[in-house]
């Protein structure tokens, strides 16, 4: 069925009063606290407003292959105990770093999509030492979108013409799950998000990648922002919108590991 992550093993987990979920793969090391620090650093992957893991589940998969590979599902998504509070974009890069470290995980590739992009630039600043690379899928709010009616104009557009049946029914499936008052709770914190004046803070290699008929994240805002930091790269994935990482996870896989790859210090 449409998400199916069958062969993911999963866990909650407890961070700063707030509950979240990680998935992990068999030949991944489960993650725990005191566990020996692995030999390579671990993909995380990190999915945005009103979703949850599944939609990331085919990119896991082929990452999980040659890379240990964590998927979270944040506090108020995917089924998670929904918080008694808004939660800042810093609050969940703060619950980021500190559920990786509490696992174990100290050395990753934070893999953020849309919304999920603000998080990951959060948890990239809050955990400068253990993040070796960041990877911008998607990222929000474009410059053109700066309003709510214009950004849920552009994932309407992009859903409609340019997604799949299956990454569409994932989608509603999950937004469903969130239910409107937890999205609407949060996406007035996604809106005000100044993602270019964070991620002017990051100092490790930093890829953005977007499908190239992307309608949320368009050309010219993907790259300004690679270009914002110092090692900064743009990739398009040909023929794909904004959930390029469904509808072609191996060409979204093979750029993310080639980038790792060429921006990995060789000692």
């Amino acid at each position: 069925m449409p998400g199916d992550t069958k062969g993911l093993l999963s866990a909650d987990v407890p961070a700063l009063g707030l509950t979240g979920r990680i998935h992990w793969t068999k030949g991944s090391p489960a993650p725990e606290p005191g566990a020996e620090p692995g030999s390579e650093p671990a993909y995380i992957l990190i999915h945005g407003i009103g979703v949850s893991h599944r939609y990331l589940a085919r990119l896991h998969a082929v990452l999980a292959a040659s890379a240990p590979t964590y998927s979270l599902d944040l506090p108020g998504f995917g089924g998670t105990p929904k918080p008694g509070r808004q939660l800042s974009v810093e609050d969940y890069g703060a619950f980021i770093a500190d559920t990786l470290a509490s696992c174990g995980i100290d050395s990753y590739v934070l893999v953020g999509h849309s919304m999920g992009t603000q998080f990951a630039i959060e948890a990239a600043l809050r955990a400068p030492e253990q993040v070796k690379q960041l990877v911008l899928m998607g990222p929000v709010v474009d410059s053109r979108h700066k309003n709510v009616w214009r950004q849920s104009l552009a994932l309407t557009l992009d859903g409609i013409l340019r997604e799949s049946p299956t990454s569409n029914a994932i989608v509603m499936s999950d937004y469903f799950r969130c239910g409107p008052r937890w999205y609407l709770t949060e996406l007035p914190v996604m809106m005000k998000y100044p993602t270019e004046k964070r991620l002017a803070g990051i100092q490790v290699p930093l890829l953005v990648l977007r499908g190239s008929r992307d309608q949320v994240a368009g050309p010219d805002w993907s790259l300004r922002l690679s270009r914002t930091v110092v090692q900064g790269r743009l990739v398009e994935i040909p023929g794909v919108g904004h959930v390029a990482q469904h509808m072609r996870p191996k060409a979204v896989a093979d750029a993310i590991r080639s980038f790792v790859t060429a921006t990995t210090p060789h000692r």
